[in-house]
């Protein structure tokens, strides 16, 4: 029997996953990630403008998998040979890879951890080595956010993944998992759903919370929030949360934003007070969609 197993019961991590050298004066990418309750890395992705899906990193995968029913959703062409080619995979964070090559294939791993509900979140698929291996990555799980730095290295184009496109008898794996889990009264609920997005970058610096950039066309840029301005305090009235005055909470440092953050939607509003010279304006930000 031939299979082929992921690394995601026990996740890999590694701090580097390509042996190139860093091309010169290249952008890097900030990427929000999440760990799942069983521990694995979970990135945000949207497949070819559809999503956005929940994908973990795996460096034991040996290419992008997305299952059948996700890759009907973003409308995707599969070979005879289950390889399908992405017009455009882009993760949160802003990086966006063009062209890149994935399976098309329900993995009995992600089939039964979903069916028990094991991770607290719905998992749609695994980015593996063909994208990791384009990238240094840190992980600093002191941090919200990984760090991606473009190699120049293009890793073999993988091809063959075994006889008939299987996993052997590791095929009922999945659907005996889900079976289990409904003997055990187990219901997963897993919500989907966009992130509030303001559109801004910041950093710590000298005590205080430093807006570093405003992108243009965004919530932040238009409700006037500058380079340099300094964020003092939050007050957030979610869609959930419209009755009552929110209260300001202080802003003393980039996780405390993240924080208050974590949990915004498309809608919410967000009063920042900042800090611009000798004033303490207040603006109001109503939160745009993200991933």
């Amino acid at each position: 029997m031939r299979c082929w197993l992921l690394a995601l019961i026990v996740p890999t991590l590694v701090c580097g996953v390509a042996t190139a050298a860093d091309p010169p004066a290249e952008k890097s990418f900030q990427i929000p990630y999440r760990l799942t309750d069983t521990k694995h890395v979970m990135v945000r992705v949207k497949v070819n403008g559809k999503g956005p899906f929940n994908l973990i990193l795996d460096t034991g995968a040996p290419s992008v998998f997305i299952p059948k029913k996700i890759a009907t959703q973003a409308g995707l062409e599969v070979d005879d040979k289950g390889w399908s080619k992405l017009d455009r995979f882009e993760l949160e964070g802003g990086l966006v890879v063009d062209e890149a090559k994935c399976r098309i294939a329900d993995l009995f791993q992600l089939e039964g951890m979903n069916g028990m509900g094991l991770a607290g979140v719905e998992l749609h698929g695994v980015i593996g080595y063909n994208i990791l291996a384009k990238y240094r990555i840190t992980y600093d799980f002191a941090a919200d956010k990984l760090v991606w730095v473009p190699l120049a290295y293009d890793p073999p184009e993988v091809n063959a993944m075994g006889k008939n496109n299987s996993q052997g008898s590791l095929d009922l794996l999945g659907p005996v998992m889900k079976m289990l889990a409904g003997f055990m009264g187990i219901k997963p609920n897993f919500e989907t759903q966009p992130r509030g997005f303001l559109g801004f970058e910041i950093e710590d610096k000298n005590d205080e919370v430093v807006v570093k950039t405003v992108l243009d066309g965004t919530p932040a840029s238009k409700a006037g929030l500058k380079t340099g301005d300094k964020l003092e305090a939050i007050a957030l009235t979610t869609t959930d949360r419209k009755k009552g005055k929110a209260s300001f909470e202080d802003i003393d440092r980039v996780k405390d934003l993240t924080r208050l953050l974590a949990n915004t939607k498309p809608g919410d509003e967000a009063k920042i007070r900042v800090k611009r010279g000798d004033e303490t304006p207040v603006l109001v930000i109503t939160l745009g969609k993200g991933l």
